[in-house]
Parts: C-alpha cells; structure tokens; sequence
C-alpha cells in the first residue's frame, strides 16, 4: 500500500510514520511536508534512507504540490495543521489557510485520483468545554479558539465531501499529546526541558483545566486502527488513560523529576481557555483498539527521551524565532503575575 501522510515532519506525524513503517513491512510512505518551524526532518532521521519513506517538500495549500505527492496513493492520512492555541490567537490567518484551505485542497485532489481512504487527524477541542461527562462523535461543535474553530471548519469540511461526492473519509478527534519529537512550545516538553535547565515553567490561571493525555504512540496505533477498520463517513475519538487537572499533571511530572515546588510559576489565564476535555472513546474501542502505554509508564518514558535528547531540543529553543515566541507569550505574563 502506498500511504500519502501530509505533515510527517511534525511530533504526532513523524510518530505514525514510524511506527505504520515498523507495523506493515508491505506500506510505502510518501511525506508531503513544508518543513515550517515545527517540521523537523531530525523527527525522522532514523527512517529517512528506508527505501519505502520519501519526503516531498511542499504545501498542502498549493494544487500541484498536492498533485504530485498524492500520485498513486492507496490511502492519505491528514496531519499537516498549524497547532498551538497560543499562536492561533496571535495570528489566525496562517491557521485558516492550513487547516481549512489546506484540507480543501487536499480533498479535491484525493477526489480527483479516487483514493480509497482519506483519515483527517482532528482534535478534542472541536467540541469545546465540557463542564461534565464525556464528548461523543455527533455532539455539537463548539470551539473555543482560533485553533479548534479552523479544524472544526476542516472536520465539516471533510463531512461535507462525504455527503457529497461519496468521498471515502474517516475524521479522528484526539485528546491532548505527549511523546517524544514534541515542539517545545506544547506544555509537556516545555515543562520538562525547562526543568532540565532548573528554569520555571508557566501555569495558567488556577490550573484546575481538565485535560485527558494520550501517548503519542498510542495515538499512532489508533489512526492504524481507524485506517484499517475505520467506517467511511464516520468520526472516531481517540482519548488516553489518564484525565485529571493541570496542577495534577505537573505534580506528577514534578515528582518524577524531582523538581522543587518554586519551579512552578502561575501566570494570567489565556484568553478563551476551555475548562475541561473528555472524550468517550466506545466508537473505537469496538473497532478492537486497547492502549498499549499507561500513562505513568509513558511520562517517564517521555521523560527519559529529553533527558537522553538535548541534542535535538536545544537548538529549537535557541532558535530566535522561538526565544521571540516564548518572550513574548509567557514573559509577559510572568512579569504580570508578579
């Protein structure tokens, strides 16, 4: 099978890469990835002479870039977004144009070349603040920030073109990330490479924001799952094993670094900050998915890797363009806390 993966370069698709590559001896996988600040060809260096990976250089945005990758393509799965919430709420316009137009593009051409399966990798965050119970795949969308309201335009988007033209597609909503090859501008890594260098790490508001975190891993073995299995105009969510507060997750990170109290730092509240995520996940669970990871096991595993790894998360935090970032999003609100 010949796989088009849009993004590969990036934490969660460099992970699926990996591991699709590892599972299925008998997949090609072709990379459309633009390389921006969060693309990092280092994420797959260890698979990047493997005769069944190429790379393309490209956007998703652009029709013939598109054209050229999806040539022969089986199957695509859509990663390729633009992320942060931080930095949709600085500057949405690139979000638009990625997540929405990008997406468009992308089902045009898969229409055009009559691929036979479409996934588009979404998030929890489509459905927007949960005060109590869990989120299930024909809930109401309501997002919340920049960031969630582009992928739930891309999620109606890919619906659409399933009612449609009978597009073959299958949407998965994932609860929040961690892993290695994570940017370190995400809350996980950000912690734990500024608590490697002793520096304090920025806790927003109370911190009693509710949050379900998957292995990255785990999450890869999902959209596996989904890409296998998966019906076609279906959406699937995809949630981890742990769910609890922002103040719990750095407590339990704290103690398995043995990091002092004061290296934590609360800051002024985001603007539009959902309250609490949870997703119920029974969709997938009857297409026969188990996690692998318990989440425990998987922090210190995280953990371990920027330990053993400085040598890939350095230079992106040296970056100036990142120093301007971070300055900007989280200085800012330390010196306004104090």
């Amino acid at each position: 099978m010949k796989l088009l993966v849009t993004g590969g370069l990036g934490f969660i698709g460099s992970n699926f890469i990996r591991h699709i590559l590892s599972a299925r001896k008998s997949v090609h996988v072709v990379n459309l990835d633009l390389q921006t600040y969060a693309g990092n060809p280092q994420n797959l260096a260890d698979v990047a002479s493997d005769p069944r990976y190429r790379w393309i250089k490209g956007d998703i945005a652009d029709p013939k870039a598109v054209e050229k990758a999806i040539s022969g393509a089986d199957a695509v799965v859509h990663f390729a977004a633009e992320t942060h919430v931080d930095r949709s709420i600085l500057d949405a316009a690139a979000f638009l144009r990625t997540n929405v137009i990008g997406t468009q593009v992308l089902l045009d051409a898969a229409l055009k070349t009559r691929v036979g399966r479409f996934v588009h990798v979404s998030t929890d965050e489509v459905y927007g603040s949960v005060p109590k119970g869990f989120s299930k795949e024909g809930d109401l969308l309501e997002p919340n920030s920049p960031y969630a309201a582009s992928k739930a335009a891309a999620d109606l988007l890919v619906r659409s073109y399933f009612v449609t033209h009978k597009a073959p597609v299958v949407v998965t909503r994932a609860s929040n990330n961690f892993g290695p090859f994570q940017y370190p501008e995400k809350a996980v890594p950000l912690m734990i490479t500024n608590w490697i260098d002793e520096q304090p790490f920025p806790l927003y508001g109370d911190g009693l924001q509710i949050r379900d975190w998957l292995y990255v891993v785990d999450h890869a073995r999902a959209i596996e799952v989904v890409l296998e299995k998966g019906q076609v105009g279906e959406v699937y969510n995809i949630g981890g094993t742990k769910h609890f507060t922002n103040r719990e997750l750095i407590e339990t990170v704290r103690d398995l670094m043995g990091v002092p109290k004061d290296l934590v730092k609360p800051v002024p509240d985001r603007p539009g900050h959902d309250r609490r995520y949870a997703l119920d996940c029974a969709k997938l669970k009857k297409l026969g998915f188990k996690h692998r990871f318990g989440f425990e096991q998987a922090m210190k595993e995280t953990i371990h890797w920027y330990r053993g790894r400085e040598d890939w998360w350095r230079p992106l935090k040296k970056q100036g363009g990142y120093q301007a970032y971070y300055e900007k999003q989280y200085s800012a609100r330390l010196a306004a806390s104090k």
